[in-house]
């Protein structure tokens, strides 16, 4: 005879210090590293705007190595994304389901992941324009690997532990845990797009401002359809065009960034 065994619920404390844990092995320790970069940069002898903010850097001149080091740093990026949704699964039945990371209705996912990238990519493209003649934003370099076979690769890679990391953290469960500890719908979507913004200030206001309109709307998006797959897909296209993009198309035409 099987026994039905129903999860205990967790207590607020519990929760509480779970969340702290997981957002401080990821991307709460990223926000603090990024407002310590921007207090650097500000106080700096340069303008913001004179300065560089470079991602998807070379790691080695040896280019084995530097394939090496790219690849354990986009594998173990994706670890506290395990680590949260095991923790999930303590009280949880099945917390793929819950957070929408299943493969149920993939067409939908991608048709609603193209259309959220271009309703969020076009705007921020503006935005990035117009802070960047603000001078509130450094300078961005998104791709700064050598010319080899992998770089590409490489690249495409890095945007979905990007995607992945960001939108399953920050929002499926960052929102889930959020609400199990009762907090009201406006600050649970408030606290997910500052989060989204801080860890992106090392480089800029405007990359803040950007991101913290980009959070909003992915967890309304999120509260409203409980599926984080969209938002995967929606920023791993943004960060494909951003990173590829970059790498393979002439210097000269990203000048404005």
């Amino acid at each position: 005879m099987s026994v039905d065994l129903v999860k205990p619920p967790l207590s607020r404390r519990t929760i509480s210090t779970e969340v702290l844990l997981v957002l401080g092995l990821s991307l709460g320790q990223s926000a603090i590293y990024a407002m310590v970069s921007l207090t650097a940069r500000l106080t700096a002898d340069r303008p913001l705007s004179q300065q560089t903010a470079t991602l998807n850097a070379s790691q080695s001149a040896r280019p084995w190595l530097d394939l090496t080091y790219q690849l354990l740093g986009i594998l173990f990026s994706l670890v506290p994304v395990l680590l949260a949704v095991h923790l999930l699964n303590r009280d949880r039945d099945d917390p793929r389901r819950l957070l929408g990371l299943d493969a149920r209705s993939p067409w939908a996912d991608l048709g609603w992941g193209a259309a959220l990238a271009a309703a969020i990519g076009l705007p921020g493209i503006g935005l990035f324009f117009v802070a960047a003649q603000l001078g509130v934003n450094a300078s961005l370099v998104p791709a700064a690997l050598p010319d080899l076979w992998w770089a590409v690769p490489v690249l495409i890679l890095a945007s979905f532990e990007n995607s992945i990391l960001e939108e399953v953290i920050v929002v499926g469960y960052l929102i889930t845990r959020l609400r199990d500890l009762g907090w009201r719908i406006e600050l649970i979507v408030l606290t997910s797009a500052v989060l989204r913004g801080t860890y992106h200030l090392y480089q800029g206001f405007g990359a803040f401002v950007g991101n913290v309109v980009m959070g909003i709307v992915f967890a309304l998006f999120f509260l409203r359809t409980k599926r984080v797959m969209p938002l995967i897909v929606a920023h791993a296209v943004l960060d494909i065009f951003a990173f590829v993009g970059y790498a393979l198309r002439p210097r000269e035409w990203f000048d404005w960034l």
